[in-house]
C-alpha cells in the first residue's frame, strides 16, 4: 500500500506541477503578486510544518496507513499537530498545493488546489470514521482479553 500512495501521490504532484507550468497566468493573480507571493510562501512554512510533523508523529507505517491492513499504532496520535486539527497531513498538503498555485499565479492552480481540497475532506470524513472503529475495536478486544485472563 505503501508503494501504491507514494507512486500515486508523485504521479498526482507531476501533473499538477505540470498544469502549473504549461496554464496561462492570470493578469489579476499577477498583479496581486506583492501580496499573493508572500503569502504563499506562509502557506508553505504552515502547511509544511503540518506535513513534517504528521509524518514525524505517525511515522511511515502510520502515515502510508498501516492501520488498513492491521498495523495499530499504541494510540491513536493526540500531539501537535493532531491537537490543533484532526487531519493535519491533509491540511498541510493542500495548503502546499495552493501555494504553489499562487507562486505561478495560476488560476487554474487554484481550482485544482480547491479540487485536492475537497478529495481530502471527503477521504478524512471516511478515514475519520475508520480510524475511531478500528481503535474502539482494538480496546474492545482488550478488555475481553482482560476479563477472560482473570
Amino acid at each position: 500500500m505503501t508503494v501504491w500512495i507514494a507512486g500515486f501521490s508523485t504521479l498526482r504532484d507531476y501533473l499538477f506541477h505540470h498544469v502549473l507550468q504549461t496554464q496561462h497566468t492570470h493578469p489579476v493573480l499577477e498583479s496581486l503578486s506583492s501580496i499573493t507571493h508572500p503569502l504563499a510562501y506562509a502557506l508553505y512554512a504552515v502547511g509544511g510544518t503540518l506535513v513534517v510533523s504528521s509524518f514525524y508523529q505517525l511515522g511511515i507505517t502510520g502515515t502510508f496507513l498501516g492501520d488498513y491492513v492491521g498495523i495499530l499504532m499504541d494510540a491513536p496520535v493526540r500531539s501537535f499537530p493532531f491537537s490543533v486539527l484532526s487531519d493535519p497531513m491533509y491540511v498541510g498538503a493542500t495548503l502546499n498545493f495552493f501555494a504553489s498555485a499562487l507562486l505561478y499565479d495560476s488560476p487554474a492552480g487554484l481550482l485544482l488546489a480547491a479540487l485536492v481540497g475537497v478529495v481530502y475532506a471527503i477521504a478524512a470524513q471516511f478515514e475519520g470514521a475508520y480510524t475511531s472503529s478500528i481503535y474502539q475495536q482494538r480496546e474492545v478486544q482488550r478488555k475481553a482479553k482482560g476479563k477472560k485472563a482473570q
